[in-house]
Formats: structure tokens, C-alpha cells, sequence
């Protein structure tokens, strides 16, 4: 399955973006990681609805809105969902999971379950059709900066391993949370194939974003 790069937007510079999307899209990165908190389902804020807006009026590169929120499917009409956007919303907020995602496929979106490091795969057996990928979180929620949940990388594997035995195999899994080129590589190797790319690699202080971009493809693709 083709590795892609979705670099997190939250650790991205917001005084130069318009530049930084210009190299984002050179580098040929496939998504654009938007996290959406709303300081209830994790303890923090971040990026909203307008800022949606304004990175699909400024680039094509597609998005993977990350909807770390309650009650998801009330607030799914505030975004705009964009033809092959990716939209991902935790197992744990979603009132009627399976009616939520189906909504997110009316809308012309991607869906993605994403489930917290305490989170068992188990948990997604009764829509696996309804999914086009799964988001495994390998670090809990909330905040840039934290360290690898050891034991998600087998999480990974399981998963991975489950999907392809299900006939589920087109599903993709994107990991976030901690992914640097170390842990990325291992991510890799265990199956996953979307990576969320953040603080510790990608954005990482003092580094050139170009440059960090062919240098975490490579990683990714084992090179």
C-alpha cells in the first residue's frame, strides 16, 4: 500500500503558511492534517472552521480533519468537506458511529475511525464497511510533543493483520502522535501507510521543511 505524508498543520509556521503550503505541495505531500479540538473531549483548542475554509481556497492538496470533539455528528455541517477530504472522529464521541460516517460519505468525504491508545480494534468490527481507513492514535489526544504508547506499534500489526484476514485490505491506517523517523520506520513496518507527521519530524525546530520531507519519505518507504 503507497506510503503518503500528512503533515500536522497545528506545529506548522501560521506567519509564513502561504510559503510553507508552496513546499508542501512540491514535495508531493498527499494530505493536510487539521486537528479540530473543542477543549471537552481533550483538554485543549485548537484549529476551526474558517481555517478549513481558507486551505481549500489556497491549495488542492486534500485534508484529514481530525475531529477530536463531542457529539461529532452536530457539528459535521459546521465544516466544509471538500470531495476526498478525509474526516476522522473517535470511537469514544460518536453517538451513531455508523450513521455518522455515512453521513460523511454523503458529504463526498473519506471516513476514518480513530481509536485512542486504550481503544480496543474490536470496536470497529461492526462498520468495517462503512471505513476507509482507520486512524490509530500512539499517543492519547490533546497535545503535540508527547512520547510513543509502546505498545500501539503491535496495535498496529494487529490491525493491519486483521483488515487484510477480514477482506478489508483497502483500508488504510494513518498513525499520529509522536512520529518521528525512528518510530516512524517502525510504524511503517508494522502496516501503517498514513503518517501524521508533527513536531518531531517534519516541524522539527531549526530544520528545512524540504529537505525534511524527502528525508521522512524515505524513512516511511524503508529506504
Amino acid at each position: 500500500m503507497e506510503k503518503k505524508i500528512s503533515p500536522s498543520l497545528m506545529c506548522a509556521d501560521f506567519l509564513n503558511l502561504g510559503e510553507e503550503l508552496k513546499k508542501l505541495e512540491k514535495g508531493g505531500i498527499e494530505y493536510l492534517h487539521v486537528d479540530i479540538m473543542d477543549g471537552e473531549f481533550v483538554q485543549n483548542y485548537t484549529l476551526g472552521t474558517d481555517f478549513v475554509k481558507k486551505l481549500h481556497a489556497a491549495t488542492d492538496i486534500p485534508l484529514d480533519i481530525h475531529m477530536m470533539v463531542v457529539k461529532p455528528e452536530l457539528k459535521l455541517d459546521w465544516f466544509e468537506i471538500r470531495e476526498g477530504d478525509y474526516v476522522s472522529v473517535h470511537y469514544e464521541a460518536a453517538t451513531h458511529l455508523q450513521a455518522l460516517l455515512a453521513k460523511i460519505h454523503a458529504k463526498g468525504g473519506k471516513t476514518m475511525l480513530a481509536i485512542n491508545p486504550g481503544t480496543p480494534i474490536s470496536v470497529m468490527e461492526e462498520v468495517l464497511p462503512d471505513l476507509d481507513a482507520v486512524l490509530v492514535m500512539t499517543v492519547n489526544p490533546g497535545f503535540a510533543g508527547q512520547k510513543l504508547v509502546p505498545q500501539t506499534l503491535d496495535k498496529i500489526r494487529r490491525l493491519r493483520k486483521w483488515l487484510d484476514e477480514s477482506g478489508y485490505g483497502h483500508i488504510e491506517i494513518e498513525v499520529d502522535g509522536n512520529v518521528n523517523y525512528p518510530n516512524a520506520r517502525l510504524m511503517s513496518e508494522a502496516g501503517a501507510n498514513i503518517f501524521v507527521a508533527g513536531t518531531s519530524s517534519l516541524y522539527a525546530k531549526g530544520t528545512d521543511l524540504d529537505e525534511e520531507i524527502v528525508k521522512f519519505r524515505d524513512t516511511i518507504n524503508l529506504k
